[in-house]
């Protein structure tokens, strides 16, 4: 008479295949959620890199509508930190010189606020994982300007983060033109 059943060489080998598609899975999943996570700072880095491009382009207007200089406040320089104040004028930012030497460690952490705002000035317990660091370069005064060719400055901001033991960092560039000339 012919039994049907399994053998322990069978049983062992049908829970290793197991234990390798559930272990495959699960470690799928995790590299997915890690993922997320990264994703999700880079879609705020980007956003932090266009406001730092933003808060540039404020002070340009600013200065349009109050000094005689377009450029004012806007110097060629290595590394400066930007954000908008609250209580400040409407809309005015704050603009400072980052502390040199002008690497990751050095840089401030930018903060966020109850209502989602960024900024330095906030709680050390409110830090974020973000440093924020503004370049202005290339300042071209043309007095007579060919081709219709206007001054120009070149602003370029990283943001810069550590997550998951690697350091990231998302860069905007724009040119900004004194086009009231």
């Amino acid at each position: 008479m012919k039994k049907n059943s399994f053998t322990l060489l069978e049983v062992i080998l049908a829970i290793t295949v197991l234990t390798l598609a559930v272990g495959g899975s699960f470690v799928l999943i995790s590299q997915t959620i890690a993922s997320i996570s990264v994703v999700q700072s880079k879609l705020i880095a980007s956003y932090l890199a266009q406001e730092g491009i933003e808060i540039v382009k404020n002070i340009r207007d600013t200065n349009w509508l109050k000094f005689p200089l377009w450029d004012q406040g806007l110097e060629g320089g290595d590394c400066w930190e930007g954000d908008y104040q609250t209580g400040a004028p409407p809309d005015y930012p704050s603009f400072t010189s980052c502390p040199f030497p002008y690497q990751y460690d050095n840089l401030r952490f930018l903060g966020i606020d109850e209502n989602g705002f960024y900024g330095y000035s906030y709680l050390p317990e409110n830090k974020t994982i973000f440093k924020r660091k503004i370049t202005i370069s290339d300042k071209v005064d043309l007095d007579d300007p060919p081709d219709g060719e206007m001054d120009k400055l070149k602003v370029s901001v990283e943001v810069l983060w550590a997550e998951r033991g690697k350091l990231h960092s998302i860069t905007a560039q724009e040119y900004l033109y004194n086009w009231i000339k």
